[in-house]
């Protein structure tokens, strides 16, 4: 993201005699008068739920207004946004969660929206975990996909349902590999994680930053990160990378924050610009949160949020459909093949 300058930011003029009042106290084109929701549509404690927790924090102090997370799990993060694109579009209710989720909708006929109909802000890149429950026997990556070759449909492997990060990366590892699995979901990445470790499911493929607890608690085994070059979790240490076993693995990012409808008034949107410039993108808050829970903070707002996002959205839609998992096309709906 392009970060501004510090004499620009602080509004530095001729030698610097005149500057700009700190960001916590100048004057933004909207001021909201009462509380603001972002309705978070998966179960607390889950990716979305912990960064918007941290995002909402910021808001409240740039703009001095309560922001109020909701939970509003169900149908895959569908019924929350459903209840966010629904709500007046004066500013005051917000969705949250994965670009790449929101942007897949019409995809998965899970709800008639695309990533054109919203204005997004993002703070965190995520990447997936391939984590056993401690009890079982899978040692490493290798073993586990070996395992899933040859009785996939014994193996429960839980996540957040359709559409979500766990699930968009079993049926990414089914596409490079021809593995098989026994999907079992639940209302949201955290539950997932619990259920695991509890041993209801063999292995998760939930987020780093829902897992990072268990993991240093010992009650999940990591076997691999699904990306490119290890990651490391503090209090923990590395996880290897899955092209350690698959080189020609490749995926698109996961960007996480929150968006509100096309619609919402036009100092609103330029209020969060301007916000998401001058302080989510120095947030020591997001920065410490993102070094807990092996996610990048990488913040991004607008026409760049956009061209984040649609990355990810392309990946999952394809390959839903490649999986004979899609209700439509993605081309049909605005969504091309991606190069």
């Amino acid at each position: 993201m392009r970060r501004i300058g510090w004499a620009a930011a602080c509004g530095v003029v001729g030698l610097g005699l005149l500057v700009a009042p700190p960001v916590g106290a100048q004057s933004y084109p909207w001021k909201p008068t009462k509380p603001v929701t972002i309705i978070v549509p998966w179960a607390a404690g889950g990716s979305t739920d912990q960064v918007v927790r941290v995002l909402a924090s910021e808001l409240e102090a740039a703009l001095g207004q309560k922001f109020l997370v909701v939970n509003q799990p169900g149908a895959s993060g569908s019924i929350g946004t459903k209840n966010a694109l629904e709500a007046p579009k004066d500013g005051y209710t917000w969705a949250s969660g994965a670009a790449g989720d929101v942007g897949s909708y019409r995809v998965t006929g899970l709800l008639d929206t695309g990533m054109n109909e919203w204005h997004f802000y993002l703070a965190i890149a995520n990447v997936s975990v391939i984590g056993v429950n401690a009890g079982t026997p899978y040692v490493d990556f290798k073993q586990f996909i070996d395992v899933l070759k040859a009785k996939g449909e014994t193996v429960p492997v839980a996540t957040a349902g359709l559409s979500s990060a766990g699930h968009n990366a079993m049926e990414l590892l089914v596409k490079l590999t021809g593995i098989k699995y026994k999907h079992v979901t639940y209302d949201g990445g955290a539950p997932a994680v619990v259920a695991t470790a509890a041993g209801e499911a063999h292995a998760t493929a939930q987020l780093a930053s829902e897992q990072a607890e268990m993991i240093r608690g010992k009650r999940i085994r990591p076997l691999a990160v699904l990306a490119g070059k290890p990651l490391t979790i503090d209090g923990y240490g590395d996880i290897p990378p899955v092209t350690t076993w698959l080189p020609e693995f490749k995926s698109a990012t996961n960007y996480f924050g929150i968006w509100a409808p096309k619609g919402v008034p036009a100092e609103v949107i330029q209020t969060m610009d301007m916000v998401w410039k001058q302080r989510i993108a120095a947030s020591a808050a997001l920065k410490k949160y993102a070094a807990a829970r092996g996610a990048q903070f990488d913040p991004s707002a607008g026409p760049e949020a956009y061209q984040r996002g649609f990355a990810m959205v392309q990946e999952v839609s394809w390959n839903y459909f490649q999986a004979g998992k899609a209700k439509v096309r993605p081309d049909t709906v605005g969504i091309p093949r991606p190069q």
